[in-house]
């Protein structure tokens, strides 16, 4: 007995031994879970607090807020830009010593135009306008857009407007990208050290910005440049006048007129005033049609005898028979701003007889740059207060009861239109009166040794320009200097007489392309 009892006794102690010694294999194996759990949470944490970093230092290389950055162009999106982490603010800074550094605006401009034309040759194509003024063009608008970095709401408005200028451009990422790099090139070889790494990046965004915003306006606006078209055609019954040109064309009537409208549209030269010519050609061509402010058209003096017999015997009476319904878009306007109280604002006529032709090269945007260039001209010689805003009233109710298909894609599509055609005449509101002054003042100032400056270097610099312009010169050296007088008188007259001067201008550029002058010299 007493062995079995050991027996027993041995047992059960090696029984608690072993549940001793698993009991401790388990705690040991608890305190590393424990401790691997701790060190994952550790090393999360770290992870976690460099994402934020990273997110953190992303967001200030970027620089800025939203869907814009450096390093992408999108076109997906058109929103605010907002720069961060004062990149607005060494941009400014950046461009401000730029132009100090160059010897004058137009010198900036020109290395600019040189810079982007070096980097990418095959995009020369897409200009047609003369360097020089291409060139300003780039000034201004980057002027523009970089002034106004630090309102993200006025400078949306100021890429929308320069989008709807650039229509008519096939803007596209690579060619985005082109433009960027090489500006930013251009200075970071200009500044130095003093383009800092900041200032690049706030460059780049902007830029990217820029880009994509026009593309996003072109491809997302063509709708409304197709529902402008059909309901313009709708509203001025653009197919008979058509047809009235055509057969005006082949008759002879009007040639010269009618060639010179294609050729102005190629050159991007001013025809402005070709059209009226041929409106009023085909109106008179028209059967007589009674207005609802010109009465009856009479042509013999039977008729008018007759119509003052109506007229004396029926007093008190209305004669409905001397009156038609408005059926074109300048007969219902002028209706409409009669009845709504503006038939004395005679300023409207004044946009009312340039609007066929913004409307129809709305996708043109050197056309209609000049259209809007000089219908201000026109308006400043108005004595009197201009609210563009009501030629838009006028307008709209005109084209609601001419259209009648018309719905709420016409009315923004409408009011889009007449927004960005009123900022940019509004841009140049005010100032044609002012330059004028200035030019009068350059010019009465100028005795006879700067005149003949002026006629020798205007030669040398149109040559210069063009070499190939000097084939074609080969009047007297007194011939010349009389071309050169007149250039200086004409550039006054443009400002005292826009409307005659116009229809000058145009007939010169006739001469010219009978004279067999390329349209590239123009």
């Amino acid at each position: 007995r007493c062995d079995f009892v050991a027996h027993l006794i041995s047992e059960a102690t090696m029984s608690l031994d072993e549940d001793a010694v698993d009991l401790e294999l388990e705690e040991d194996e608890v305190d590393d879970d424990e401790d691997e759990d701790e060190e994952n949470d550790e090393e999360f944490g770290v992870e976690e607090t460099a994402a934020e970093g990273g997110a953190n230092t992303s967001q200030e290389l970027a620089g800025a807020v939203g869907k814009y950055n450096a390093r992408e162009v999108n076109d997906q999106v058109f929103e605010e830009l907002v720069l961060v982490g004062g990149q607005a603010e060494e941009v400014q800074t950046v461009w401000k010593l730029y132009l100090s550094s160059a010897e004058s605006r137009e010198a900036a401009g020109e290395a600019i135009y040189a810079a982007l034309f070096d980097a990418a040759p095959s995009i020369q194509s897409l200009f047609k306008t003369p360097r020089a003024v291409m060139a300003m063009r780039f000034m201004n608008g980057l002027s523009q857009i970089i002034g106004s970095l630090d309102d993200p709401k006025a400078m949306k408005i100021i890429v929308e407007t320069l989008g709807f200028q650039h229509l008519d451009l096939e803007v596209t990422v690579p060619r985005v990208i082109i433009f960027r790099d090489a500006i930013i090139d251009l200075l970071a070889v200009e500044m130095g050290s003093r383009l800092t790494p900041k200032a690049r990046d706030g460059f780049a965004t902007f830029l990217n910005y820029v880009g994509g915003s026009y593309i996003y306006v072109r491809v997302k606006f063509s709708e409304r440049l197709k529902l402008l078209n059909s309901s313009w055609a709708t509203a001025t019954k653009k197919g008979m006048d058509e047809v009235a040109m055509a057969e005006a064309a082949e008759a002879g009537e009007d040639g010269e007129t009618v060639a010179y409208g294609d050729v102005a549209r190629s050159a991007g030269s001013a025809g402005f005033a070709a059209n009226d010519k041929v409106q009023d050609k085909i109106k008179k061509r028209k059967s007589s049609k009674n207005g609802w402010f010109n009465g009856k058209k009479s042509s013999t003096a039977a008729e008018k005898a007759e119509n003052a017999k109506e007229t004396s015997g029926s007093e008190g009476v209305n004669d409905f028979r001397n009156t038609s319904v408005p059926t074109t878009f300048n007969e219902m306007f002028m209706f409409n701003a009669a009845v709504m109280g503006f038939g004395s604002h005679t300023w409207m006529f004044e946009v009312l007889s340039s609007f066929d032709t913004i409307v129809s090269n709305v996708a043109n945007s050197y056309r209609l740059q000049e259209e809007c260039d000089v219908l201000s001209l026109r308006l400043a010689k108005y004595r009197g207060t201009i609210n563009l805003g009501e030629y838009k009233a006028v307008m709209l109710a005109s084209l609601r009861s001419l259209c009648k298909d018309w719905g709420s894609q016409h009315e923004i599509s409408w009011s889009w239109l007449w927004e960005n055609v009123e900022r940019m005449i509004q841009s140049l509101m005010g100032k044609p009166a002012a330059q004028e002054k200035a030019l009068s003042q350059l010019f009465n100032s100028m005795d006879e040794n700067a005149l003949g400056t002026i006629r020798r270097e205007v030669y040398a610099k149109f040559f210069a320009i063009a070499p190939a312009g000097q084939d074609y010169f080969k009047q007297s050296t007194t011939r010349l200097h009389f071309i050169a007088d007149r250039l200086v008188i004409m550039t006054m007259d443009i400002y005292k007489d826009p409307k005659r001067m116009v229809e000058d201008i145009s007939a010169l550029g006739l001469r010219h392309v009978g004279y067999g002058i390329p349209t590239d010299l123009f």
